[in-house]
């Protein structure tokens, strides 16, 4: 082996190529850092403006990828990559890429006609796919949600937009739906009278539209109540709670009987 041609080499390709990688390292590292910070003062720049935060973290996503697209393509033609070529190479492929990414292409067209339609925003209560929670995020392809057990859950953009959404923030109160079961003896109306003043009592209970307490149903056991305060979304699971403390106490201090079944036996004479 001919010392000095390894010599040259190392000397002159290798060293070369070590300051390409170093190079494209440190590209790397500050137009990651420089992509932060774009997307950082865009972001801000419409929070000053007052533009909806759905939109700001949509829009943000947005710019934050085809930068990064941009930075790539920029450290490929840096290593003398042609990017006409690269280009041309993933526009053949791209049957066989829309194949395999049907289902992410599907969550971002999902998500740009939910930007159009804004069925709901980030704050907003929603149940979408099957899952209910606290929108954070409306990110490209999937929405991200903060379910009451405090759970971080992703679901896909295509998925919330096929299936059913319901927005619990889009009116400005929400139904609490509580039922009590009364004894047979229980006066109705007066129950009826006290179980509403228990509940207009609830804190962060609205009062319009008014508590909606009355006759639900009729069974066995006696008449079964219907106890319906409205309140807001943020508010729901404190009235619901309460309202279930206010219906025992006010039977407690009224003195109701347990709700129990009644059960007639007649025995028949033998014949």
């Amino acid at each position: 082996m001919n010392m000095d041609s390894v010599y040259t080499f190392l000397s002159t390709t290798a060293t070369e190529l070590a300051i390409k990688i170093l190079a494209a390292v440190a590209f790397w590292v500050i137009g990651r850092w420089l992509i932060g910070r774009v997307v950082s003062l865009m972001q801000a720049g419409m929070h000053r403006n007052q533009i909806d935060p759905t939109l700001t973290k949509y829009f943000g996503s947005v710019l934050g990828v085809a930068l990064n697209i941009a930075l790539v393509l920029g450290i490929l033609g840096y290593f003398g990559v042609q990017t006409t070529s690269f280009a041309a190479m993933l526009a053949g492929a791209g049957v066989a890429i829309g194949a395999a990414w049907s289902g992410m292409l599907g969550n971002f067209a999902a998500g740009a006609f939910m930007l159009v339609l804004r069925p709901f925003k980030v704050g907003d209560f929603v149940q979408i796919g099957g899952i209910a929670g606290t929108v954070q995020e409306l990110g490209l392809f999937g929405t991200t949600l903060i379910t009451p057990d405090n759970v971080l859950t992703l679901v896909g953009n295509s998925k919330v937009f096929g299936d059913t959404v319901m927005n619990y923030s889009a009116r400005p109160a929400r139904r609490v739906d509580r039922t009590a079961q009364l004894a047979g003896g229980v006066d109705t109306v007066d129950a009826i009278a006290k179980l509403q003043a228990a509940v207009a009592a609830i804190p962060n209970v609205v009062t319009s539209p008014a508590p909606e307490v009355s006759v639900l149903d009729i069974n066995l056991v006696g008449p079964v109540i219907a106890v319906r305060p409205y309140c807001h979304t943020d508010h729901y699971w404190q009235v619901y709670f309460d309202t279930n403390a206010a219906i025992l106490r006010t039977a407690q201090e009224a003195g109701w009987p347990a709700p129990t079944p009644t059960q007639i036996m007649r025995t028949a004479p033998l014949q």
